[in-house]
């Protein structure tokens, strides 16, 4: 007769509640890309107040045609790498948050000790993601950087749709004066 052991205790990869938590970093699992998303209406006022500028320096110029990214190039947006992350906390758990973005390749080491800030994402079904990380070993405090809706649309773009809302609510309080 054979007999099965139920002392065989099989840890579970959980997905920590709380926002912050301490252990040893234990590795990085392979990571794979994820798209921001921007939002149209957003998109939208943006391109539609830059399009005034465009179209003055349009005329302004007499023609010249400015290049710039379409539409259909902006409302794809960034992608950044996510991360899982394993590590054991204090009380013997085996947890997983996220990583999104890049970090420094030399800032973390498996069997680092380390206290991570997290924040819980829009999905209630993804692990918290890492805001911040404290690593003990080496006393660095590291922050993770992605990249986001302004970074994607870039300078030049949100410079043009600022001076079109204050190109705008100029004429607008022109003509409401007289």
């Amino acid at each position: 007769m054979v007999t099965m052991d139920n002392d065989l205790h099989i840890r579970r990869v959980v997905h920590p509640t709380e926002r912050i938590v301490t252990g040893r970093l234990l590795r990085f699992m392979e990571g794979y890309p994820r798209e921001v998303r921007v939002g149209q209406p957003v998109l939208l006022a943006v391109l539609t107040a830059a399009g005034v500028v465009r179209l003055l320096t349009r005329v302004l110029r007499s023609g010249g045609g400015g290049g710039g990214r379409r539409f259909k190039e902006l409302k794809k947006g960034p992608e950044y790498l996510v991360t899982p992350v394993r590590l054991r906390d204090t009380a013997d758990r085996l947890l997983e948050v996220e990583l999104h973005g890049h970090l420094p390749q030399s800032a973390l080491h498996p069997g680092d000790h380390v206290q991570l800030t997290l924040r819980p994402q829009r999905d209630a079904d993804l692990p918290q993601r890492i805001e911040r990380i404290v690593n003990l070993t080496t006393g660095q405090l590291l922050t993770p950087r992605t990249a986001t809706v302004w970074s994607h649309l870039g300078p030049p773009l949100l410079l043009q749709a600022a001076l079109g809302v204050l190109l705008v609510l100029g004429v607008a309080a022109c003509s409401a004066l007289t």
